[in-house]
């Protein structure tokens, strides 16, 4: 908890976020060649992206969970939604980082990048690891003719020798270019596998890894991200021959994690900006948080947040158990998707609404208000869009034990929750024909079950499940606002 008071010190304080604010504001370019015209393929930043990104990485936003496992999935999601808040594009290298572990330490021949990589430092000399304090592994998965259909891919790995490839082809997304290292995809004789692609070659010279072009994004633009190119890039098969896509989930089902958090974050910002905008302002004679409209939209709205972030620490906690707890194991399967497809939809619809609380200056890039909004999309669609994550719900309760442990865990919710028992009866015996549905009517019945305050628990009930109506603060039962609004409100007091 110290560690976390520490962080949350630096992170929340004035100057990080006017870092994040000059990040933003001053996108990363491209410089693909130096003076003698020799090809770099470099990214220079602006000098808040590297301080927030010191701040990020050696207050252990990428490593605490691997370093202090004694719930390191939670104090994880505490330091990356506390991080977020500054800005969240420079959260992307930071989550890749963290979620590449897992994988990394499949290999013995990866030791050293695992352990660079779970080092609470940053490093961003581009120069090969053996002489940095740290590392940063990044993604390249995605490619212009197939997206998330991973095995459209069309990018080939010619055989140096046993494990070593050489990769030709394009990757159309690849986030964080300075990365040291990037887990790509490509196919072998073995058929699809996994690689690790440094960015230099073990003889020290530069790896070709080509950078085509930055990404024009509409939000988190301080993030770098791009098209690359492999002309025989040097890289090493982590994870079986032809096993890529599986080895690879591993390291999304931790991105997707984030990508909750994230949205969470972004939701609660959303909140708390618009929360004491409103406690400021006054309309027809009285505190716009006094009028009985705004209150029921604030108090909606924090709900949605309280319940987004409740949600997600439930996933949190599975994380930390699964590697002890079979049951547990099974029910991540389920639930990761599940709170991806739905905490990340919420997202845009929650900030949307608390712009709209500030009026015509909520449009007005000094209120901050229109950044969230920019970014907001974004965690929907990153790690898999809703589509894909209804499939891969579907394709995780096909799972006979997965989906045993799913229904136990619908029956226990009905019996604690009453009012949840004729949706979650419904989804246990449902083999689904419209799975965004099914995704949706789960992600209510578990949201409520992860709010642990009664008072809150009860409205959510209230309003999600027995009266809901599509229209914030538009209730179709009487509730209780006293107790989000003061959540809301509350740490102005402080």
């Amino acid at each position: 908890m110290t560690h976390l008071a520490t962080f949350a010190k630096e992170a929340g304080a004035h100057h990080t976020r006017e870092l994040g604010r000059q990040a933003d504001e001053h996108p990363p370019r491209l410089k693909a060649f130096n003076a003698q015209g020799e090809r770099i393929d470099e990214v220079e930043f602006h000098p808040a992206y590297h301080q927030l990104m010191k701040i990020g990485l050696q207050g252990g936003v990428s490593s605490r969970a691997w370093t202090d496992p004694a719930g390191g999935q939670i104090a994880h999601a505490a330091l990356l939604y506390m991080m977020s808040w500054a800005d969240s594009g420079v959260t992307c290298p930071m989550s890749m980082t963290y979620a590449a572990q897992p994988i990394l330490r499949r290999a013995d021949w990866a030791n050293g990048w695992a352990e660079s990589a779970r080092a609470p430092d940053y490093d961003p000399n581009a120069m090969p690891i053996e002489h940095k304090s740290a590392a940063t592994i990044g993604m390249a998965m995605t490619e212009k003719q197939g997206g998330s259909d991973l095995r459209a891919n069309t990018t080939r790995a010619h055989a140096l020798s046993d494990d070593e490839v050489e990769l030709v082809g394009h990757k159309w997304f690849c986030s964080a270019p300075m990365c040291d290292a990037f887990l790509t995809l490509a196919y072998e004789e073995g058929g699809l596998s996994c690689f690790l692609a440094p960015r230099w070659r073990p003889d020290g010279s530069r790896n070709q890894i080509e950078i085509q072009r930055l990404k024009d994004k509409m939000g988190d633009r301080s993030n770098a991200s791009s098209e690359i190119e492999y002309r025989s890039a040097y890289a090493r098969r982590i994870g079986a021959p032809g096993r890529g896509i599986a080895t690879i989930i591993q390291m999304a089902h931790h991105t997707r994690y984030d990508c909750m958090i994230g949205s969470a974050a972004g939701m609660r910002q959303a909140v708390c900006r618009a929360a004491f905008h409103v406690s400021q302002r006054t309309a027809f004679q009285k505190t716009l948080i006094d009028q009985p409209l705004m209150r029921g939209v604030i108090a909606d709205l924090t709900l949605e947040s309280e319940a987004a972030i409740a949600l997600t620490l439930r996933v949190g906690a599975g994380f930390d158990l699964s590697a002890d707890n079979e049951r547990e194991a099974a029910l991540s399967r389920a639930l990761t998707p599940l709170a991806k497809f739905w905490i990340c939809k919420r997202q845009p619809d929650v900030v949307s609404e608390a712009l709209e609380c500030f009026g015509g200056v909520g449009f007005v890039e000094e209120t901050g208000m229109a950044r969230l909004f920019r970014t907001s999309p974004l965690n929907a669609i990153w790690e898999g869009s809703g589509n894909i994550m209804a499939l891969d719900l579907q394709r995780a309760l096909s799972d006979e034990a997965v989906r045993k442990v799913f229904n136990e865990e619908l029956k226990r919710i009905a019996a604690d929750i009453p009012e949840t028992e004729t949706l979650a009866s419904k989804l246990r015996s449902e083999r689904p024909d419209n799975l965004r549905l099914f995704a949706q009517q789960a992600a209510l019945v578990f949201s409520a079950d992860a709010l642990t305050d009664p008072s809150l628990r009860k409205m959510y009930v209230q309003t999600r499940i027995t009266h809901p109506t599509p229209i914030w603060g538009a209730f179709g039962v009487q509730v209780d606002l006293d107790n989000p609004i003061v959540r809301a409100t509350s740490w102005m007091l402080g």
